[in-house]
């Protein structure tokens, strides 16, 4: 009995947490300024979590990016001038969809050459096993293991 009431104690703990959450507000008073901060914050990567934009992002560096981000706007910058500014201090890895040159070649053509190299072993290997197999040495075996059976 004992039991069944701090199960339900626990549970009742675990789920009154999320009754408290809210909706986080607008840092911008401004809704067209905060409407461009995320259009832009939708194409700059989150440098903690890699796989999501700052805008997805909950990270510290995430947020201190939207703020300058919206600090920039602010002081008149337009989308292309943010850009550069964040491709010069971190680098093209921080564009979401970084542009095709000589230095993010491997981002692009990466997954592509991994795939070309696994396929290129995959064909080795079945080549090779097929090879081996002789069907003449096959019979000769099955005939000499019929023989010392009989023996």
């Amino acid at each position: 009995m004992i039991a069944k009431i701090r199960i339900i104690g626990l549970i009742l703990f675990i789920f009154s947490n999320s009754s408290f959450a809210e909706e986080a507000p607008l840092l911008a008073k401004d809704p067209e300024l905060e409407e461009r901060v995320k259009a832009i914050s939708l194409e700059l990567r989150c440098l903690v979590c890699q796989n999501q934009t700052i805008a997805d992002s909950n990270a510290g560096l995430a947020v201190d990016l939207k703020n300058q981000v919206r600090d920039m706007l602010r002081e008149g910058m337009d989308e292309g001038q943010i850009k550069d500014f964040m491709v010069e201090r971190y680098g093209d890895f921080v564009l979401y969809d970084p542009p095709i040159k000589g230095t993010t070649m491997v981002l692009w053509a990466g997954p592509l050459l991994m795939l070309l190299v696994a396929f290129w072993f995959a064909v080795r290997i079945v080549r090779r096993r097929a090879g081996s197999h002789d069907p003449k040495q096959s019979s000769e075996e099955i005939d000499r293991a019929r023989s010392l059976l009989k023996d």
